[in-house]
């Protein structure tokens, strides 16, 4: 919390209303909600968002994750020259929350999990001397992030090896045992395995509560 709160007073020194991190997902996840790890935009956007289904039509994630580097983009440029069109539903919402420029920047964890950050507001496109500056910040704090998150995961885990993990934060997702296996290439048998043993050594009755124990003890985010 601390670190994002670094990161709400890095986006209004540069003059962005709203912050937001996500943890990557798979290609079919259909629900923004469901990959914002903290966020300072307003519940009815991502309600609508949500309602609207937008997420499967946003094209920032694939652009951004080719790059190591922040990206700048506006509604108010065209097409040509922000490099990518946006759905008339999505950028009708987003202006009227007030999310004409914006800049994403890709995060890698050193125990492979991916993040985005992105910054949404009204202000002119930033100059590449901005954009320098705020992805320095961004990995700086993205980096005290990833230390506090991985050594908070070695603390409570316990017994549960990195398999297990994936399992379990694929299962908070909503995915079945059989989405799950196609997600890393194992069978149903391997996965509801990894299951069981979670569920034994978190001292679970089931899925359901082996979830919501793992989101609590932040395990998984």
């Amino acid at each position: 919390m601390e670190v994002f709160a670094a990161m709400r007073r890095v986006a209004h020194e540069f003059g962005f209303r709203h912050v937001t991190l996500f943890a990557s997902t798979s290609p079919d996840e259909m629900l923004l909600s469901r990959i914002i790890v903290e966020t300072t935009l307003p519940s009815s956007y991502v309600q609508e968002f949500d309602r609207r289904r937008l997420l499967r039509l946003c094209p920032i994630a694939p652009i951004v994750a080719g790059s190591v580097l922040p990206h700048c983009w506006s509604l108010d440029e065209p097409e040509n020259i922000r490099g990518f069109a946006i759905p008339a539903t999505m950028e009708e919402l987003q202006r009227r929350h007030g999310m004409i420029t914006s800049v994403a920047m890709a995060l890698n964890s050193l125990d492979g999990d991916r993040f985005l950050l992105r910054f949404d507001g009204v202000r002119p496109r930033l100059t590449q001397v901005e954009l320098n500056e705020i992805g320095m910040l961004v990995l700086h704090a993205f980096n005290v992030f990833d230390k506090l998150r991985r050594s908070a995961r070695t603390t409570v885990v316990g017994p549960l090896s990195s398999r297990e993990l994936e399992v379990v934060r694929w299962t908070a997702q909503g995915k079945t045992s059989a989405e799950i296996g196609r997600i890393l290439s194992l069978s149903d048998h391997t996965v509801n395995a990894y299951m069981t043993n979670a569920i034994k050594k978190l001292d679970c009755v089931n899925r359901t509560q082996l979830v919501a124990k793992a989101l609590r003890l932040r395990l998984i985010m």
